[in-house]
């Protein structure tokens, strides 16, 4: 088993990223957008399809957005993230490159651009593949239930953020890492693309099963407080504003070796200007860019990510606070639509997460 190169993600904040998608509004446009390799799959089970970061991917199905969500905090949803890049990074400076990008302790981690080229110049022996795979989510407290019956491996013995290879119903080849968006226990599925709509059909044979797409996926991830890159946090956030401290390495803040060490050791001895918080209030929900207030009624920051949340029907919200007021229990205000109304700072996760990690 490895820990998965997803793993990045979780471990530091990159210098650049490819263009996001929930920081602007889903469009129905359909000119010049890539596929992947599920769309006519997604258009034959009912999916609404929208651009999203260039690509066209299914907002809904059939099922309402709000039962897609609950369906998969209670059973197991299978959602096509094929857009997110993935690569292989290759050489024996592979460790190197990752640490010039992230905070992250990667050469702690078990085996199994620009920045390429930059060090290869420099002689170091470093080179980037992109796999052209399909990735699928299947996420949900029954998705390992569920794949248990189309795999070998004895799923375990792979708890949260490990991966393995493994054929999965038949088709061989498919890595499995047990990660995901939702804070809900389940996989991602790294499988050939031509095989894409074969695994997908095989996994919804399963009445547990049902398709879902980007509006559950993004009121999952906020719902388990998880950030949206180029909304909560982007270039000019670091660790310590975004509250992902946790994503540094000991060793490497000791070292002082990753990028913008300066800034982020110093902020974190010491206070940091904003932090981001969760936000829960009644009446009209939160969405992006509603300013945040004070209760005499100043500006102090803004919403990031906002919506109903379909587990607790009660409105949530990320945003970023002046340090001072991002202690759990803090009152503020929030404008919507021009009317100002009660919030207070809440912990997060929103909703408990239910990763899987070994007893």
């Amino acid at each position: 088993m490895q820990r998965a190169v997803s793993v990045v993600a979780h471990l530091g904040l990159q210098l650049k990223a490819l263009p996001s998608a929930l920081g602007r509004p889903f469009s129905c446009a359909q000119d010049v957008l890539r596929r992947t390799p599920l769309y006519d799959f997604h258009l034959a089970h009912g999916g609404k399809m929208v651009a999203f970061a260039g690509w066209s991917l299914p907002v809904q199905y059939r099922d309402s957005h709000v039962d897609s969500h609950l369906h998969t905090r209670r059973h197991c949803s299978l959602f096509d993230v094929s857009h997110m890049l993935q690569t292989k990074i290759l050489g024996c400076d592979r460790v190197k490159l990752m640490e010039s990008l992230v905070v992250g302790d990667i050469a702690e981690l078990r085996p199994n651009q620009d920045k390429v080229r930059e060090l290869q110049n420099m002689g170091s022996d470093v080179s980037l593949e992109v796999v052209d795979n399909a990735l699928l989510a299947l996420q949900g407290p029954t998705a390992a239930q569920v794949l248990q019956a189309g795999v070998a491996d004895d799923l375990r013995k792979l708890p949260f953020m490990t991966s393995a290879v493994m054929e999965v119903f038949g088709v061989s080849g498919c890595r499995v890492t047990r990660c995901g968006y939702t804070g809900e226990d389940g996989v991602e599925i790294s499988v050939p693309a031509a095989a894409a709509v074969r695994l997908a059909t095989a996994l919804l044979e399963n009445p547990e099963v049902k398709l879902a797409g980007l509006a559950a996926r993004d009121s999952l991830r906020l719902e388990a407080g998880l950030c949206l890159y180029g909304s909560d946090i982007d270039e000019h956030t670091t660790p310590v504003e975004g509250s992902l401290s946790w994503t540094l390495g000991k060793r490497r803040r000791a070292a002082m070796d990753f990028p913008g060490a300066s800034v982020i050791v110093a902020q974190l001895k010491g206070k940091v200007q904003r932090r981001r918080v969760g936000l829960m209030c009644e009446g009209a929900p939160m969405r992006v860019h509603s300013p945040i207030l004070n209760t005499e009624g100043t500006v102090i920051g803004a919403v990031t990510s906002g919506c109903p949340s379909p587990c607790l029907k009660k409105n949530v919200a990320m945003g970023y606070v002046p340090y001072e007021y991002s202690r759990p229990g803090t009152p503020l205000l929030v404008e919507v639509r021009r009317k100002q109304q009660m919030a207070v700072v809440s912990k997060m996760p929103f909703v408990t997460t239910n990763y899987y990690t070994l007893k």
